[in-house]
């Protein structure tokens, strides 16, 4: 019954904030199918293909990208923010092989794709294997403005050409500065660094002129499957990478592997543990909050047993896993090159090396992976969401594990000093996951997903092509005042093709209403010095053509 209305409350906060979830079903019609599963590096097993949303600063535009399911054009489609249908004619880019970050403005938006290379390149500024390259293209009034290449043919050359099989990054932009940021996934292909992988921080003006700044990097974190990047009044913008060494870098100031280390990492060499979702992911792990402050989250397997990285020399270590399976972490900071807690510590012999973590949860034998972070849009609340996994199956390498599914769940934060949390963790239930950007409206926090039946068992190439993308909004009304309770987001039986809508009124006309009964049952909670030293030359891992991550 496509059009219903339904509003699930989720908990009442009257300290801080009111939790309430609304479910918008199959609303958004897209302009061609959609492939929603992306495999994970190595493992194969399934990932959301990420679906870049974002909303205009006056609220009245939202857009969302995706790659189409024949892997042949990006779409971004125009959609009304308050009833999530299409709102216009999608904008199709032909032999875009990837969305991978979008930017809405109030007279259109700018994308992040790779494209091949332009016809006619030489053969020598070709990259290896007909790698595409990474594109900002900027709309404007219904019509392309400029289109920018930030790597490949002519671009850095005298650091050597690269070339992006995977984005697995972000966009951003800053209306203090009129920059766009980009963060972005690169392989070289001429120089020194030929046939290895690392990252490439990129500032392109309001004009399309990408900038030669000392702020920029043309590379950075070695294979790095973790970016996490949020603007800021001017560049260099807040930036985290996750490498393959033994670390998460706070590396605003350094754009390489090195900085503030935020954590220590079990990682092995070409795998960074996917702490910000590996591929297909990178989005919505790092956000901005009032006051120039910021939030981060990420999985991990805790640190224990320190040794000497003897690769990367004094000052640096490696760890071993304190679970196989992930749990989720935080970290705040005071500025977008300021932790607000201590730094993870980098002395040899330790036998703890997380103790500065702060645990959003601590499982032994529960899995955690796909978190994501938004501000709540007041002050410092921020919800952290992540998909929860029992009976998992690890590796003791740090890649995903498999398992059952057992819902997303939902964390309310205030990020005040450190962090802490915001009564218990809910369970959003099975039919919502997040697959695309979590954007602040307000004070809902809504993000665009594919209703399907998420399997975490078993490796998966591909899923099953979708016409139609759902959203769902977590509201954080700090004026809402009901009787506290936990509730079960609707299994797919009771709600079945339900769209609901936000609090506020539509702009533009809703679709029919129905009501759908919320009296459901009660879930069981869950439990819940920088370093600089120059970073050049990165030891290397095979990696096929189809599958491929710094």
């Amino acid at each position: 019954m496509k059009g219903a209305f339904a509003v699930i409350l989720l908990a009442a906060l009257p300290s801080l904030a009111a939790l309430s979830l609304t479910i918008s079903s199959n609303t958004l019609t897209l302009p061609a199918s959609f492939d929603p599963i992306q495999a994970a590096y190595w493992t194969g097993l399934p990932h959301h293909r990420r679906t870049p949303f974002a909303v205009s600063p006056d609220g009245k535009s939202a857009y969302l990208a995706f790659l189409n399911a024949a892997k042949d054009a990006v779409y971004v489609q125009p959609v009304d923010p308050t009833t999530f249908a299409a709102n216009g004619d999608a904008v199709s880019i032909a032999n875009a092989k990837e969305a991978g970050g979008l930017v809405a403005h109030d007279d259109g938006f700018a994308v992040l794709v790779t494209l091949p290379v332009p016809d006619g390149t030489s053969a020598d500024e070709t990259p290896t294997d007909s790698n595409p390259i990474v594109n900002l293209i900027r709309y404007q009034n219904g019509a392309q403005a400029w289109s920018t290449a930030l790597n490949g043919p002519g671009v850095h050359v005298s650091d050597g050409l690269s070339a992006t099989p995977d984005i697995n990054g972000d966009l951003v932009y800053s209306a203090e500065s009129g920059l766009y940021g980009a963060y972005f996934v690169v392989t070289a292909y001429t120089g020194w660094a030929a046939g290895h992988f690392g990252d490439s921080v990129q500032y392109v003006n309001d004009a399309g002129t990408l900038q030669e700044i000392a702020q920029s990097s043309s590379w950075g974190c070695s294979h790095n499957t973790g970016i996490a990047f949020e603007a800021a009044s001017e560049p260099p913008f807040a930036s985290v990478c996750a490498e393959d060494h033994g670390a998460i870098w706070l590396n605003t100031d350094t754009r390489s592997m090195n900085g503030i280390k935020i954590a220590n990492e079990n990682v092995t060499n070409g795998v960074s543990g996917e702490p910000m979702g590996g591929m297909s992911g990178s989005y919505s792990s790092l956000a901005a909050l009032d006051d120039d402050r910021y939030i981060f989250a990420w999985q991990s397997r805790g640190a224990v047993d320190l040794t000497a990285d003897s690769w990367m020399g004094d000052g640096f270590t490696q760890a071993s896993p304190r679970w196989l399976n992930h749990n989720v972490a935080i970290a705040t900071m005071d500025a977008k090159n300021k932790l607000a807690g201590a730094e993870a510590i980098s002395t040899v012999g330790a036998k703890s090396g997380d103790d500065q973590v702060n645990w959003i949860t601590e499982d032994d034998g529960i899995d955690h992976q796909n978190v994501r972070v938004a501000s709540a849009g007041s002050e410092q609340l921020a919800v952290v969401t992540w998909e929860q996994i029992i009976d998992p199956a690890c590796e003791p390498v740090p890649l995903s594990c498999s398992g059952t599914f057992a819902g997303t769940y939902a964390q309310l934060v205030d990020a005040t000093g450190t962090g802490s949390m915001v009564d218990s963790a809910i369970n959003l239930g099975t039919d919502v996951t997040v697959s695309g950007d979590m954007v602040t409206i307000g004070t809902q926090v809504c993000w665009p997903f594919v209703q399907q039946t998420w399997d975490l068992s078993k490796p998966t190439d591909s899923g099953t092509a979708v016409t139609t993308m759902s959203f769902a909004c977590l509201s954080t009304d700090s004026n809402t005042t009901t009787e506290a309770q936990s509730l079960v987001a609707p299994s797919s039986s009771a709600v079945d093709d339900v769209t609901t809508t936000t609090a506020v009124e539509p702009t533009t006309a809703a679709p029919d209403t129905t009501v759908v009964d919320s009296a459901i049952s009660v879930p069981q909670g869950t439990s819940t010095s920088g370093h600089h030293r120059p970073t050049r030359y990165w030891a290397s891992r095979p990696h096929s053509s189809a599958s491929s991550c710094a």
